[in-house]
């Protein structure tokens, strides 16, 4: 890897280099100029500066003593006042890799009055909860949460981090990833651990074309993002497993401030359906859509689409599933009119029962259904459309 080096004996400090910085990685402190974690060594600083005095310079990696490191952390945010699901689900996942190892399961706090959040996933999994409890995390700030989140790992040294693949992991887990010069595996939907420690990551590659694993051979820890429903939590026990560890807020080096907050109202969403109904290439027309709609809807499901309808226009990405849209789990999913592209299958892995309905006795989905009906959807759903009405009669 690369970094840029800075000669103070060259420098005149004239601040040609901040000013050329795309990416508003240097700082004037003082007479010198300082290069911040933002820094992507694209090399336009180095080109800059008039007086040669920053060069880019190829560095050796030495490889980690991995023998130092023990256990997973968990990162567990905080949504609306509760540990997001999608923690859970990785505290599970974390207690199922480490198996029998003797090594502890730590999950991650930062918030601000978080303590009961904290206690709570005690009763999830976690040996021990590390909270970070200050008003400098009532919000999201990327760096000051990835302070808390590095400071945590240079104290405990885990083998592995797992972090929810959500709007705020997907910030915060590579630039922690970035900081501690290790790697990152986003959007995994399989992990498991061998016998030395080394984490692999499945995920799709090269468009869904193949299933990709990963390693992280000679540093740590091991970083992995993971979507919401993707992994299994563990029954919450009556009594908690662990305990929780207030932590001392380290320097907070984040100039960002929370000038203004506005509320998202609250929507469904596929992830938490227990019935889908979903579209895919097979629909002819926008307004079909509204047949599969109403089949959904009789069913008491919502109704969802494969990513070629996405990049029609027809539906939004909040509707989609696949690994550019959302996972799910539900306990019955229709497919009309889908072939079963590997993001597509990777993100409804979890389905309890698949009914799939498409005309080519070939296609992929149906290895993954437990129904497979070959047909034409537009003579499926109708029957189906009745039937449901029919029962909803005799009721």
């Amino acid at each position: 890897m690369a970094q840029i080096i800075l000669n103070k004996n060259a420098c005149a400090g004239c601040g040609a280099c901040a000013r050329a910085c795309p990416f508003a990685a240097i700082e004037m402190r003082g007479q010198y100029p300082q290069i911040l974690d933002a820094c992507r060594v694209c090399g336009l600083c180095v080109r800059a500066c008039p007086f040669g005095a920053l060069k880019k310079e190829e560095i050796a990696r030495e490889a980690a003593d991995l023998s130092q490191y023990k256990g997973i952390f968990v990162f567990a945010e905080i949504a609306n006042g509760r540990p997001h699901p999608v923690a859970l689900e990785l505290l599970g996942k974390a207690r199922a890799l480490l198996g029998a190892r003797k090594e502890p399961v730590r999950a991650v706090v930062a918030g601000e009055n978080a303590l009961d959040c904290a206690r709570e996933l005690c009763h999830w999994g976690a040996d021990e909860v590390l909270l970070y409890d200050s008003p400098e995390f009532s919000a999201f700030r990327a760096d000051a949460y990835a302070d808390a989140l590095e400071d945590a790992i240079l104290a405990y040294k885990p083998a592995a981090v797992l972090v929810g693949a959500t709007a705020l992991g997907r910030s915060l887990a590579p630039r922690v990833a970035a900081r501690l010069k290790t790697g990152l595996t986003a959007d995994c939907t399989g992990l498991e651990l061998r016998e030395d420690g080394g984490l692999v990551q499945t995920r799709p590659a090269f468009g869904g074309d193949i299933m990709a694993q990963i390693v992280t051979p000679r540093t740590r820890p091991q970083f992995a993002t993971v979507r919401y429903r993707v992994m299994e939590a563990l029954p919450r026990t009556d009594e908690p497993t662990g305990q929780v560890v207030l932590r001392a807020i380290p320097p907070i080096r984040s100039q960002a401030r929370m000038l203004e907050s506005q509320p998202i109202p609250p929507a469904r969403s596929i992830s938490e359906a227990d019935i889908l109904v979903a579209a895919g290439r097979g629909v002819r027309k926008e307004t079909d859509l509204q047949m599969l709609r109403e089949l959904a809807t009789l069913l008491g499901g919502e109704l969802a689409v494969s990513r070629p309808l996405v990049e029609r226009g027809w539906e939004t990405n909040a509707r989609q599933i696949g690994l550019s849209g959302r996972a799910v789990r539900p306990r019955l999913l229709i497919t009309c009119g889908i072939s079963g592209a590997v993001q597509f299958t990777a993100a409804m892995s979890g389905a309890q029962r698949v009914v799939a309905i498409n005309t080519d006795p070939e296609a992929p989905i149906f290895r993954r259904a437990d129904i497979a009906v070959v047909a034409d959807l537009y003579e499926a759903v109708p029957r189906l459309i009745a039937a449901a009405k029919e029962g909803k009669h005799d009721r």
